[in-house]
């Protein structure tokens, strides 16, 4: 899907070479040059190259991964990959969505942030505990030009969490028909059903 205008366009072809994660977190890091192993790219992360992290301003999923690809790009002068994703809970109206991350407060506690997504729900009678996860990519490259795919994944919450495997709401996340965890389940297994394998599964399709 191109990020440049209205009128449907030729996807852009991503070619072997460096390319930049535009991400200071290291379990999503990871798990991003994970999926593009086999490729041909050498993968660099924003922290590596001391790039700045962007201020998300955007109001979607999409809209950040696009803010966030094309601040690496235009400062690395490389293609840069930007992921945005989070937590979706249906009682709680969305939330805590874009705002996933900031849900873990400044240092990131994780912990700390499904300790408050559970209580939020809790809080509320004969509340759903459906839930979903949603990734955001955007592939740009240094000339302004912009690919993005969204991929999702469906679950419901558990408590207390369960495995330390993964990294953010994973450990408090069961996917339908499943009985481990994103936490409890081997990594590969979550690369293959994930809401980012769902995403990089339309990435890999349309750019290589």
């Amino acid at each position: 899907m191109s990020g440049e205008g209205d009128q449907p366009q030729a996807i852009r072809k991503l070619q072997p070479g460096k390319l930049v994660i535009a991400s200071h977190n290291p379990g999503k890091v990871r798990e991003i040059a994970a999926l593009l192993e086999g490729h041909g790219l050498d993968v660099v992360s924003a922290k590596e190259l001391d790039l700045p992290e962007p201020e998300e301003t955007g109001t979607t999923f999409v809209m950040n991964a696009e803010l966030k690809a094309r601040a690496a790009a235009d400062l690395s002068g490389l293609p840069a990959l930007a992921d945005d994703s989070g937590l979706c809970v249906e009682a709680l109206g969305g939330d805590p969505g874009i705002f996933s991350a900031r849900w873990a407060g400044e240092s990131k506690d994780f912990g700390l942030a499904m300790q408050l997504v559970n209580d939020k729900v809790a809080a509320i009678e004969d509340a759903s505990r459906d839930a979903h996860f949603v990734c955001a990519l955007a592939l740009a490259w240094p000339d302004g030009h912009v690919e993005w795919f969204e991929g999702r994944v469906d679950g419901t919450l558990v408590w207390p969490p369960r495995g330390d495997k993964g990294f953010g709401y994973d450990p408090m996340f069961l996917p339908n028909g499943r009985d481990e965890t994103f936490g409890e389940m081997d990594q590969d297994e979550k690369h293959r059903i994930s809401h980012r394998a769902d995403a990089f599964n339309q990435l890999v399709a349309a750019v290589f």
